[in-house]
């Protein structure tokens, strides 16, 4: 059973009752875009059609800057945005905020780019549902910066979080809840509890997550940004409405007239995407919902480099595995060259050829 990501805070944080109350009288501040500058963002957008197709080191390095809220998409090992992250690493990137439902090596690696330069790359606050690897545990440079009091957290439940993005998508302040009130997670985060004016019942207020920037990984696109999702959503839509700025990779782009010919399958409609790239496996070596699956072995050899870390403090394994992988490479593209064939090609069988529709 994995560890509850506010267990692992109350422990390493020793979170008591005064430290609570000095947060609740404090004055909420939105970790990103309040509602009217995201509200704003969103007129200001070009609401025609254009090509929105790019690379994502154009892509990056327009809208990557120091200090932004960054939204991430994916669901902990699934259609994480991999691709983006790297490209984020080899760009840089300070005091970034990171607000997601739940991921595993997106995160992770953004964490050990800090822990290995934090000049260059640095995580300020995360707020979140869960940081790890489902069935292989939480993730260990996650444990490290928070029991080093590295980074400031705002916990919630999968729903919890998945229902502030809803909010930032609705363009709404907060949205209320069934969880969270009366456990443990009332300690966690910043959510309010009040009496609802209707009923007169206890009721959880979270407050609308808009992050600055979204980063999500789809199936297919066209090259307006209109995507579809097959297979679980994992909260993308609402991450991709509620930011202000959208960096899409696809698996790839099909015609926009596929698009037009069965619109009901438009998870993400193109007003909300800033940017379009093009990059089979950008999700590697997460899955791909009718693409590919995990490379499970991956993840454990990732995790292992960090988890010595972690135990140890020596960087060594951790410094080689990103000068060689990510800093070593001038693309996403490079990287997955250093894959061999037969792993991608058990990777395309794992998936079974799962039903999509690209035309």
């Amino acid at each position: 059973m994995k560890e509850p990501t506010s267990s692992l805070i109350r422990s390493v944080t020793n979170l008591d009752y005064d430290s609570i109350k000095k947060r609740e009288e404090a004055p909420f501040e939105y970790w990103g875009p309040t509602p009217y500058e995201a509200r704003k963002a969103a007129v200001a957008k070009k609401k025609g059609l254009h090509d929105k197709r790019t690379t994502l080191k154009e892509a990056v390095a327009k809208y990557i800057k120091d200090g932004i809220n960054l939204g991430v998409g994916g669901f902990v090992n699934t259609r994480v945005p991999v691709a983006i992250i790297h490209e984020i690493i080899r760009k840089g990137a300070k005091d970034l905020t990171l607000s997601m439902q739940s991921n595993s090596i997106c995160t992770e690696l953004l964490a050990g780019a800090m822990i290995l330069n934090p000049d260059h790359v640095s995580i300020k606050r995360v707020e979140l549902a869960w940081w790890g690897y489902e069935v292989i545990g939480i993730a260990p440079l996650f444990r490290y910066l928070v029991t080093k009091g590295m980074i400031e957290l705002d916990d919630y439940t999968n729903y919890g979080m998945s229902a502030r993005f809803k909010a930032g998508a609705m363009g709404i302040p907060f949205i209320p809840t069934r969880d969270h009130g009366g456990s443990d997670m009332e300690l966690v985060n910043r959510g309010k509890m009040i009496e609802c004016p209707f009923t007169n019942e206890n009721v959880y207020l979270v407050p609308a997550c808009y992050p600055d920037v979204g980063i999500v990984h789809v199936p297919v696109a066209d090259m307006y940004g209109n995507s579809r999702i097959f297979g679980a959503l994992c909260t993308c839509p609402e991450i991709a409405q509620a930011a202000n700025h959208c960096i899409v990779t696809t698996e790839q782009i099909i015609p926009s007239e596929s698009i037009r010919q069965y619109p009901n399958l438009t998870e993400i409609p193109y007003a909300v995407v800033d940017a379009l790239v093009e990059q089979p496996f950008g999700s590697y070596p997460g899955a791909c919902y009718g693409y590919y699956w995990f490379d499970m072995p991956e993840f454990l050899q990732f995790r292992s480099i960090c988890d010595e870390f972690r135990k140890t403090g020596e960087k060594g394994k951790l410094q080689e595995f990103y000068d060689k992988y990510i800093f070593g490479c001038e693309t996403f593209d490079d990287f997955l060259a250093t894959r061999p064939y037969k792993k991608i090609k058990e990777l395309r069988l794992g998936d079974k050829v799962q039903p999509i529709i690209t035309t």
